[in-house]
């Protein structure tokens, strides 16, 4: 019998009325930031700030082993499995292209868009004041860029959080690991495997603090920079990610289209069913058996296909992270009054570009994953919780475009091998 229809009303009544973390976030951003802006208030803004600091900190502590654990199993055990062969090599290359496509017009849009937000140059060096920023490198050429990213000292690049030489040592270690033996690789593999599922365990404590730390973010960020300013500036980032994710998801039609020679109507209606999941429930791994079964049944893809490079997509491919990546730190970068360089954009795009494979998948997983990257080029790490906060309405449109991208890639690997139906 269906455990569902064998709970008692009350019971039932009870889990369906408690309102999510997500939500009570939500809540408590908005009344932080309008108590923050009463003038009576700020010094217990001030007093509750430390409050915020602690969470985020709780966070950042989680992530390097996190990240690190994660890159290692899926390297090692994709390296592993017999199913990565060609067709996995091919399915990678197209979600690198249309990760640097969308990374590349994300980059060229969204400077331009930024200038129509206007921020008061007093409040952001006043918010800025009292941000805990870490110092930057001096040298942000290009060159001293690139010679950054092979760590000398692995261990440093850890304690210094330089989130771009420590996913080359890590992919560098990882790929070596998975050259091993079997009989010498599983031992430490086991030790990864632990520590990642461990990690998960602690986000998941921290995170369901997330109301209280964001309450305290927020009715800081609102003492300081004035709740009316505040919202304006966080509805305008949130606009702008909806705006960009329904501009890349028409351009992933047609990339379907032409790529994989389906016609539009077609493709629509494949893809569909798979999108109202994604939307309603924020889960691409929901979404799973719907775009197996458009696939299948809809444009006739071969049993590889629908067998192998979906689920592949689904785990390891997000076409959203350049693009809020890209769009969040700008944003953060305005309301604080800093200037972000060529070469710290192009840091933030090629971690999500690596990190796409290991962001968890918990609520916000690809903001949580971003601390050290924030921290390394001069972003208030604070600010990825108020970030969190709002993410609830353009996450429903990051997942769908996920899982459009993912019927994209599936479609056109399915008509240019010739097999499909």
């Amino acid at each position: 019998m269906d455990q569902e229809a064998t709970r008692t009303p009350r019971a039932r009544g009870a889990v369906t009325s408690r309102p999510s973390v997500g939500t009570l976030a939500l809540g408590a951003l908005v009344a932080g930031l309008a108590l923050g802006a009463i003038p009576s208030l700020h010094e217990t803004a001030r007093t509750l700030e430390p409050v915020g600091t602690l969470w985020v900190n709780a966070l950042r502590m989680t992530v390097i082993p996190l990240i690190v654990s994660l890159l290692i199993v899926g390297v090692v055990s994709a390296a592993s499995s017999k199913d990565v062969g060609t067709l996995g090599l091919k399915a990678f290359g197209l979600f690198l292209l249309l990760l640097a496509v969308a990374g590349a017009f994300t980059a060229i849009i969204a400077p331009f868009a930024f200038r129509f937000l206007p921020v008061d140059p007093v409040a952001s060096a006043t918010l800025r004041a009292g941000a805990h920023l870490q110092p930057t490198s001096a040298d942000v050429s290009f060159t001293g860029w690139a010679l950054s990213l092979i760590p000398a000292n692995p261990v440093k690049a850890v304690a210094d959080g330089a989130m771009l030489p420590i996913l080359v040592f890590t992919l560098a270690f990882a790929f070596a690991l998975a050259k091993l033996e079997p009989n010498v690789k599983q031992a430490p593999l086991k030790v990864f495997e632990s520590i990642s599922q461990a990690m998960l365990v602690i986000v998941k404590w921290v995170l369901a603090l997330a109301p209280v730390g964001v309450f305290a973010l927020a009715f800081a960020l609102g003492s300081k920079l004035g709740s009316d300013t505040a919202a304006k500036a966080l509805g305008y980032y949130v606009g702008l990610v909806i705006v960009l994710h329904v501009v890349t998801g028409a351009g992933v039609y047609a990339f379907a289209v032409l790529g994989g020679g389906v016609p539009l109507s077609r493709f629509a209606r494949a893809v569909f069913p798979a999108q109202v999941v994604a939307f309603t429930t924020r889960s691409s791994l929901a979404a799973l058996p719907a775009m197996v079964e458009g696939g299948r049944d809809q444009l006739k893809l071969p049993a590889d296909i629908t067998g192998f490079v979906i689920p592949f997509a689904v785990s390891a491919f997000k076409l959203t992270s350049p693009i809020y990546w890209t769009l969040g730190a700008m944003v953060v970068g305005r309301i604080y009054g800093i200037e972000l360089a060529p070469t710290q954009l192009l840091t933030i795009a090629l971690a999500s570009i690596l990190l796409n494979a290991a962001t968890p998948g918990i609520p916000s997983g690809g903001l949580l994953i971003q601390a050290p990257l924030y921290a390394q080029v001069g972003l208030p790490v604070e600010a990825l919780g108020i970030l969190i906060a709002i993410d609830t309405i353009p996450d429903m449109f990051k997942t769908t475009l996920n899982v459009t991208a993912d019927m994209g890639v599936a479609v056109v690997l399915g008509r240019r091998s010739g097999r499909a139906g």
